[in-house]
């Protein structure tokens, strides 16, 4: 089995490797250990200090904080419980007229904005840009990855996290939540 020395891992995420290094990589058995290397080099990014769990996106984590998990952004910024879209929390830019479609795709690209919006989602404490979604009007907000956390840890790198978390999406029951509020 291949071992990976953390500064080639490192390297790999920025993309700094050499082709024939990731070629190897990409090709050999994943050491046991790869995850764990690779959550370690996201904790050393981060400003803060709560345990990366996973990550979901280069600027998003789930993390460990107090007894919950949460998603984070690398600034800091938090989204709430990992189990509820991350996308409610985050500031929305919607392109849905020709012209602000038109900014980013033309001519035999262009989108139709009688039938699709393009929806930007960014860290309100950050600024970057988070995610962006090409969805039909009306559509509601993409939920891409709800990860069974304890199963993945304890099926899939064989230990159990310190604590256990309903797997369920709650994302629903907060919408409901917000829409009773305004009764």
């Amino acid at each position: 089995m291949a071992e990976f020395h953390k500064e080639d891992i490192a390297r790999l995420m920025d993309g700094e490797l050499p082709w024939p290094a990731v070629q190897d990589m990409l090709k050999s058995p994943k050491d046991l250990d790869r995850f764990d290397k690779f959550l370690e080099i996201m904790a050393e990014r981060v400003p803060w200090d709560d345990t990366i769990l996973l990550p979901l996106t280069p600027q998003l984590m789930i993390v460990a904080r107090k007894g919950e998990r949460v998603v984070k952004c690398v600034c800091g910024q938090e989204y709430g419980d990992y189990r509820v879209n991350w996308k409610l929390s985050a500031l929305v830019h919607v392109r849905d007229s020709q012209e602000a479609l038109d900014e980013i795709y033309r001519g035999r690209d262009a989108l139709d904005e009688a039938w699709v919006q393009l929806r930007e989602y960014i860290c309100p404490g950050c600024g970057s840009m988070l995610e962006v979604e090409a969805v039909p009007r009306g559509c509601p907000p993409d939920f891409e990855f709800l990860p069974d956390l304890d199963t993945f840890y304890r099926e899939w790198l064989g230990r159990e996290l310190p604590d256990k978390c309903e797997y369920e999406d709650h994302t629903l029951a907060v919408v409901a939540e917000w829409s009773s509020e305004g009764e």
